[in-house]
């Protein structure tokens, strides 16, 4: 299991939860902020400190973003695991999903 961050991060990317990963697996996209599935070892500690709301764990994902767990996982098929969001900055891409939205902030 792991925790997914959705929507609400889309072109916010707050960044306290990375702040708060004592494992340094919060990866960050142009738009969006992203969990590594494998690097995550589901403390939670980042699921509080999130402004917006979300993050969710895996099971609690609200069905409306249901597709937000893939895109969390499909973000690292290239990147890999690098061991440390710390290690590689901010990436140039962004899932599809995140993409294809619209400009979330007014």
């Amino acid at each position: 299991m792991t925790y997914v961050i959705a929507l609400p991060c889309v072109d916010v990317k707050d960044r306290a939860c990375v702040d708060e990963c004592p494992v340094d697996c919060i990866y960050e996209g142009e738009r969006s902020l992203y969990i590594h599935p494998d690097e995550c070892v589901d403390c939670g500690a980042c699921e509080p400190v999130c402004p917006v709301e979300a993050i969710y764990y895996e099971d609690d994902l609200p069905t409306v973003w249901a597709d937000y767990y893939r895109a969390n996982v499909d973000f690292f098929t290239e990147l890999g695991s690098p061991g440390g969001a710390a290690k590689t900055g901010v990436q140039a891409f962004d899932h599809p999903l995140i993409t294809a939205l619209p400009n979330q902030v007014p």
